[in-house]
């Protein structure tokens, strides 16, 4: 594993909810410094209460500075207008971070950085912090994603392909397409935290109060409800089993009229990422709903990994990076596949065959993931011939 290092990591604000760069920022910062820059944006703010609060919030952390969030790690929220895309802003954004980060490296000692990036939308910075090595972590087709300023996400991205010393990606099809532009791209899969789901087939684990004694079985769900999970299916689902329970755990960040009025569908909010084992116990199948869309098709649901080390049977929409785990994952296209896949997955629940799912996940923990990016990253430090 990479030891000594520095690291300048943009991601999105440490504060949410735990992600792959929290997971691979966390086992890194045991053996290396790390600054973890909050996100600076993708996307210009809306005229909505959400997006006033979410600019208020920026607003506060930032006046807080430099926080210390680990023995080796620091989150730092920067102020920076927030019009991706606009040349001039661009110009002036760029400035301030190229100051404040090479400020905040010399306070906490950051020598040759590795500059870490998960957003494309810090082409700019490269050749500008000292940096030893510059990686493009790219685990989303961030076009894709609604109110962004797609054509130059797409120029910001371009630029920083061909400035990067290494890419990786999380798919097969984003590694492949950014491979164009870069030879030295690598599909690096996501990885999960399995001994911390495993916990939902300890006998000591309890299932919180909103979801003990519902009527099974429990379909559950558990991650960001945006735009791209299909509520319309699962309203599909919920009124052609009018007996079964189907449970959305996380923040909604689109409209949920779908779902509206459907007694049998229970959204319970955001919970810790502490007590999703406990959720996990209380479901007798895992869903990844996802719509099949651009984004989608290159994406790698995280959570997938996450029912599987807890031992749930998991039924999926059909999308490439689910379909290499056809042999211990259900596989959907439309609300008639998943209906006879989650008949399918009840059936499949044992405690040999619960624990089988969880071995299974036993080579794709967090650390081996980090132990394949850095050797690769320890090959590109060495001089080339």
């Amino acid at each position: 594993m990479l030891e000594g290092r520095s690291i300048i990591c943009f991601a999105h604000d440490w504060s949410g909810d735990p992600t792959s760069k929290t997971h691979i920022m966390r086992i890194l910062a045991e053996r290396n410094r790390i600054l973890w820059v909050n996100s600076i944006g993708m996307r210009r703010p809306a005229p909505s209460g959400r997006d006033l609060r979410r600019l208020g919030t920026k607003l506060r952390r930032g006046l807080e500075g430099c926080m210390r969030v680990g023995e080796h790690l620091h989150a730092w929220s920067p102020l920076v207008l927030p019009l991706p895309g606009v040349a001039g802003i661009d110009r002036l954004n760029t400035l301030i971070l190229t100051m404040s980060l090479r400020s905040l490296a010399r306070r906490l000692g950051l020598v040759e950085p590795i500059l870490w990036t998960f957003l494309p939308n810090v082409n700019r910075l490269v050749g500008r912090l000292g940096e030893r090595l510059v990686i493009y972590h790219c685990v989303d087709e961030y076009t894709a994603f609604s109110g962004v300023p797609r054509e130059a996400l797409a120029r910001m991205e371009r630029d920083l392909l061909a400035k990067a010393d290494l890419v990786f990606t999380s798919s097969e099809q984003l590694c492949r397409e950014r491979q164009r532009h870069n030879p030295r791209t690598f599909f690096v899969s996501h990885g999960v935290e399995v001994d911390h789901f495993a916990r939902a087939l300890e006998p000591a684990t309890v299932v919180p109060d909103d979801v003990k004694g519902l009527p099974p079985p429990v379909v559950g769900f558990f991650g960001l409800i945006a735009d791209w999970v299909d509520l319309a299916l699962i309203r599909e689902l919920a009124l052609a089993r009018p007996q079964w329970s189907f449970v959305l755990v996380g923040k909604a960040t689109t409209a949920l009229d779908p779902v509206a009025g459907l007694l049998n569908v229970h959204v319970l909010g955001q919970k810790p990422y502490a007590a999703l084992p406990g959720y996990c116990k209380g479901f007798d199948v895992g869903l990844v709903p996802f719509r099949i869309n651009e984004l989608t098709l290159k994406a790698n649901p995280l959570k997938l990994r996450e029912y599987l080390a807890a031992g749930l049977p998991v039924v999926a929409t059909d999308l490439p990076e689910v379909n290499r785990y056809r042999g211990v994952v259900r596989v959907a296209s439309d609300a008639a596949g998943f209906l006879a896949g989650i008949e399918a997955a009840c059936a499949d629940r044992s405690p040999v065959t619960d624990r089988r799912r969880v071995d299974a996940m036993a080579r794709e923990s967090w650390h081996a993931r980090v132990e394949e990016l850095s050797r690769l990253i320890e090959s590109a430090e060495r001089p080339r011939c």
